[in-house]
């Protein structure tokens, strides 16, 4: 007799504590609970110290969006090895040189496409959102098609101070920040599609040049590329580093917080790394 009360016993734990541990609450959004994925191609330095800072910007953009919450992220030394870091990736940002032959011109063409047919989202920063003009007939259809837009690689270039303007402050990712005096290197007359939206604007050489646009593709994937972030002291801005995790969440399908997306980190992390000697 004392037998059946504890099998009796045994069977009905599974069946209260069933409820209890079920994979969502009545009503709760599945999707709630995924954890967007970010990856972050760099490459090393290719200009003197303290600009093109590649790699090191990159991992701390990935610090940044970590601070968002249920984030993980990649930071990978150009197109990654493991096949891991691929997988069920929101977004990738790409720091690096000319990204138009580094994504087409590469063995890895075919994956790239493929995930961005799939909606994965795709921000690009300074010479990333660029082509060589020599490709440009070859690899600028494809490149625009998925960018929205891209400046010619290397038709002209402005260094110096100008303002930062918000062309769309209704727009996410121009939460959180404001129009501020800003020194960079300008990559004049991009060369923008149909579709894009122009966000970000300098003056610089008497002329007005658009330095970043978003775009929708078809299929539900978005793009946002800036020709903006040459020095690395911009990335040391909290108003630079805004704009571009609040273009992380946007386009991984997040919600971009209406004071911007919090990017405060440690002063250790954020400082530039010491030159190292050859």
């Amino acid at each position: 007799m004392a037998d059946r009360r504890l099998n009796f016993v045994v069977l009905l734990v599974p069946l209260v504590a069933l409820p209890l541990s079920a994979p969502c609450a009545v009503g709760q959004d599945p999707e709630s609970a995924k954890k967007t994925r970010i990856l972050f191609i760099g490459k090393e330095p290719d200009h003197p110290w303290g600009s093109h800072m590649y790699l090191h910007a990159s991992k701390v953009l990935a610090h940044c969006a970590e601070r968002s919450g249920n984030i993980e992220t990649v930071v990978a030394n150009r197109w990654p090895k493991d096949p891991a870091a691929l997988r069920q990736v929101d977004t990738i940002v790409i720091y690096t040189s000319p990204a138009a032959e580094m994504m087409l011109d590469g063995p890895h063409r075919a994956r790239f496409l493929k995930m961005m047919n799939q909606g994965v989202g795709l921000v690009t920063i300074h010479w990333a959102s660029t082509v060589r003009k020599e490709n440009f007939d070859r690899l600028g259809p494809t490149w625009m098609k998925i960018l929205g837009g891209t400046w010619i690689s290397n038709v002209g270039l402005s260094t110096g101070p100008s303002t930062l303007v918000q062309l769309r402050p209704d727009h996410p990712i121009s939460r959180g920040w404001k129009n501020t005096p800003f020194r960079d290197e300008f990559y004049l007359d991009p060369k923008l599609g149909p579709d894009a939206v122009p966000l970000l604007q300098v003056t610089t050489r008497g002329q007005k040049v658009v330095v970043g646009w978003a775009y929708e593709r078809e299929g539900g994937g978005r793009s946002f590329a800036t020709t903006l972030g040459h020095f690395y002291d911009n990335f040391q801005r909290d108003d630079f580093r805004r704009i571009l995790v609040n273009a992380i969440l946007w386009t991984s399908h997040r919600e971009v917080p209406a004071e911007g997306a919090p990017v405060d980190i440690d002063p250790d992390t954020l400082a530039l790394p010491p030159k190292p000697n050859k």
